[in-house]
């Protein structure tokens, strides 16, 4: 088993606690930059959940670069 394939099958597992994750990480870069960068942080944490939430309903999201499509 991959380290990618472990990772979703983490994410799988534990989504609630893995979007918990991204939102307060982009909450905390937000903070650090004063808001410069709101827009772009907040479709980041969209992507992310939005990852998240295939990856927990076994679509796998996107397939990576070393990973065949």
């Amino acid at each position: 088993m991959s380290f990618v394939d472990k990772v979703k099958e983490m994410l799988g597992q534990h989504s609630d606690q893995a979007k918990k994750g991204v939102d307060k990480a982009g909450d905390m870069f937000d903070q650090k930059t004063g808001g410069k960068y709101a827009d772009k942080v907040d479709k980041a944490q969209e992507k992310g959940s939005d990852y998240i939430d295939r990856s927990h309903e076994g679509g796998g999201g996107e397939a990576g670069p070393n990973e065949p499509r």
